[in-house]
């Protein structure tokens, strides 16, 4: 009985582990951008993804890259890659993905529907990764449109510590109580150090 229970514990140990290499492997389309199996499959509706993001008391976000990004490529490979940063956003966000190029058509929050490279003109997106961050639910919104409304932006490759960091400023609402990301990353290292920690581990 021993034997059994070490050979089903094993089993599942390795269930585990394979689950985590391949959350670490993305897997690249054929638009030539990574994609994570944990990125909603969205009908592009964003009032609609919101709505589900808030149903399921979770956070929408919308990240932008383009076909031969690098820095795309970094915050997939690296990022992404550590089980314990893809997991904590996983639990807490609903993140569509969206090409800086591309040609799906997008119904913006403002009901216009438009190709993504129109829509990223619209929000003035400039380069990859940028990744939106939108408020808790569309009565928030109070009917703006995207841009104007959005609670917080990722202008670009962020290292691995900004990269959570970014996200846990958005989920603790750190905005809402008028601290700046500077502010908080400043806050989250020293908080580090005085632990004994790597402030940029």
């Amino acid at each position: 009985m021993r034997t059994l229970l070490m050979a089903l514990l094993a089993l599942a140990f390795t269930t585990v582990a394979s689950a985590a290499e391949q959350r670490a492997e993305p897997k690249l389309g054929d638009d030539g951008l990574y994609h994570q199996a944990w990125f909603l499959n969205s009908l592009l509706e964003l009032k609609d993804d919101l709505a589900e993001a808030t149903a399921a008391k979770k956070r929408l976000a919308i990240v932008w890259e383009q076909k031969g990004c690098p820095y795309c490529r970094d915050m997939h490979v690296v990022n992404l890659a550590d089980p314990k940063i893809a997991d904590w956003i996983e639990n807490r966000f609903v993140v569509v993905q969206l090409n800086l190029w591309g040609d799906r058509e997008v119904v913006d929050f403002d009901g216009q529907a438009l190709p993504e490279k129109e829509l990223a003109r619209k929000y003035r997106i400039n380069f990859t990764p940028t990744i939106q961050f939108f408020p808790e639910s569309v009565e928030e919104m109070n009917g703006g449109k995207g841009m104007e409304v959005e609670v917080a932006r990722m202008p670009g490759y962020f290292r691995p510590f900004h990269f959570i960091s970014m996200f846990e400023y958005v989920y603790d609402k750190r905005y809402a109580k008028g601290q700046d990301f500077q502010r908080y990353i400043v806050e989250k290292a020293q908080a580090a150090r005085a632990e004994g920690r790597p402030p940029l581990e």
